[in-house]
């Protein structure tokens, strides 16, 4: 009995962390286009997927990119932007629309610089913040168009290889 307990804890620990890997390949992978990231279509199936269990990948992959890119103060504003698009997904999590999933990415690809702003506001002043938000609103265009058009692309096939490939996968980690 214990020997089967220990076997579905290392199944859940090596599946949430082939779920960041996966978060963090496809994120460098699209590195060379400004702002257009599979991240949020990814943590929309993963949270639509594994509710709240998904929090774990989130911190997990923050922190990898922390590690890799160094930890600036944008790296604070992931710890909560991601957070607030998992918050978005359980609350809408009946809705089965691709449409309104790409809304919903597009949306968070747009408000983005706003959310990543917030740091910017306690460290530096309205200014500051205001002045990084303005800087990079063509950027959350972008983001926008990308998270948008990836969502609706991507959303039913990546839901159907989560629900098809891993039904019960994280089943074992309390909720």
């Amino acid at each position: 009995m214990k020997q089967r307990q220990i076997s579905e804890k290392v199944i859940d620990i090596v599946t949430l962390g082939l779920l960041c890997a996966i978060l963090l390949l496809a994120q460098l992978g699209m590195a060379f286009l400004p702002n257009i990231e599979p991240v949020t279509v990814l943590l929309i199936v993963y949270t639509l997927a594994y509710k709240k269990k998904v929090f774990l990948v989130i911190y997990a992959f923050v922190l990898m990119e922390g590690l890799i890119f160094g930890f600036g103060i944008w790296w604070i504003s992931y710890l909560y932007i991601w957070s607030i698009l998992a918050l978005i997904v359980l609350l809408f999590q009946k809705n089965s629309s691709v449409i309104v999933w790409s809304v919903i990415a597009g949306a968070f690809g747009l408000l983005f610089g706003a959310l990543c702003s917030i740091p910017y506001l306690i460290s530096g002043g309205v200014g500051a913040a205001l002045a990084y938000w303005g800087a990079g609103i063509p950027y959350d265009i972008l983001h926008c168009a990308g998270n948008f058009t990836l969502t609706l692309i991507l959303f039913r096939p990546l839901s159907y290889i989560l629900n098809r490939y891993a039904p019960n996968v994280l089943s074992h980690l309390s909720d």
